[in-house]
């Protein structure tokens, strides 16, 4: 079976958690806690023991199996089975789980196959963020919120919440850009009888080179892309070489989707980028507008990294919402339902107002 990696603690054999408040390890049975390195260290120094011999069985009657339908092939291609250290229970999971936990006896494991070779990540953002900073951030980002079904506040529940490590691919590229842009200055005036508009147009020329760093592109199939861009930015000065203790208690999944696949996007963005910050050069026009653009990259490298995000599942009236929190900073996203009676009697009581508003101006005129 592929090989599982634990966390046991030295004290009591419990498993070890990462823990975000002080970013170490902690076993929740007998609170011993320990750094990362310390622990890397002490595990080194330990020689694994030997499995006791076992009596021999006595002579018992076979069992056979009964007869099943086999599993199709194309639904056991995506999965594997691993051995639980612990319990020696299985563990079932997909081809590119990489963290995870025992369904018998809840000892967080690693799937230390999923990330070793050109599958080990070169860094890791560590969780900063608890399950209950990302809970009290949901009750936060339910508030304000207008057209929001009262019932949904007062009887919602989280289906799901779980601390994932979302594999991100990271690009770096120097750019040299020739721009052309049409700049316009408006003027107005009046001679108390007559109006006028005086608009002046300039050919606005812009080239030079800039430089992005870390921009993120995750490498997940099952993450959404916008949600994903929306948690964004994720501080990369905080990012540590990746071990594989920082996963403890966490799930994590290797990417399946590489980098070249996601390079075109990157460099999408980029390009607007890099329109964006080139424009707003010309900034003593009234109007500019993009003319010709040439963005060419003169550079380019990427990286892969696991970053932190909290995903959180609730229901309300058969259908499925979703929501993520960035596991570092804490900003919130997610769907939610509306009251349409509510915001159709918004829209009703503004048109009200507003042709009040307006049939008093006119009586006002009259006068």
């Amino acid at each position: 079976m592929p090989e599982l990696q634990e966390f046991k603690c030295p004290a009591c054999g419990g498993a070890m958690e990462f823990v975000t408040k002080t970013q170490r390890l902690q076993c929740p049975f007998c609170d011993t806690e320990m750094g990362i390195d310390e622990y890397e260290k002490l595990q080194a120094q330990e020689e694994p023991a030997s499995p006791p011999d076992l009596p021999k069985p006595q002579q018992q009657a076979s069992w056979e199996q009964q007869q099943t339908e086999d599993w199709d092939q194309q639904e056991t291609s995506h999965l594997k089975i691993y051995s639980c250290h612990s319990c020696g229970g299985e563990i079932i999971a997909d081809e590119t789980t990489g963290a995870s936990s025992c369904p018998f006896c809840g000892n967080p494991v690693v799937m230390t196959g999923q990330f070793s070779g050109d599958l080990k990540p070169n860094y890791v953002i560590p969780f900063q963020k608890d399950k209950k900073d990302a809970k009290e951030q949901y009750m936060k980002y339910l508030e304000g919120k207008s057209f929001l079904p009262k019932i949904f506040k007062d009887q919602n529940h989280i289906d799901e919440i779980k601390g994932v490590y979302v594999p991100f691919w990271l690009y770096d590229a120097h750019v040299h850009a020739d721009m052309a842009f049409l700049g316009t200055n408006v003027r107005t005036w009046t001679d108390g009888r007559n109006d006028y508009t005086e608009t002046s147009e300039y050919s606005v020329q812009r080239e030079g080179v800039i430089r992005f760093e870390n921009v993120p592109e995750d490498g997940s199939k099952e993450m959404d892309d916008n949600m994903m861009e929306s948690i964004e930015p994720f501080d990369f000065s905080k990012a540590v070489p990746f071990k594989t203790a920082y996963l403890a208690g966490y799930y994590a999944n290797r990417y399946d989707v590489d980098a070249q696949s996601r390079m075109d996007r990157a460099k999408e963005r980029v390009t607007k980028s890099t329109i964006s910050e080139f424009s707003k050069t010309a900034n003593h026009y009234t109007t500019v507008s993009t003319q010709r653009s040439q963005v060419d990259f003169t550079k380019a490298t990427y990286k892969y990294v696991l970053y932190p995000v909290w995903l959180l599942n609730t229901t309300y009236k058969g259908e499925h919402y979703h929501f993520a929190m960035n596991g570092q900073t804490g900003k919130f996203v997610g769907n939610l339902p509306v009251d349409n009676g509510a915001y159709w009697r918004f829209i009703l009581i503004g048109a009200v107002i507003v042709t009040v508003i307006m049939f008093v101006l006119q009586c006002l005129i009259l006068v």
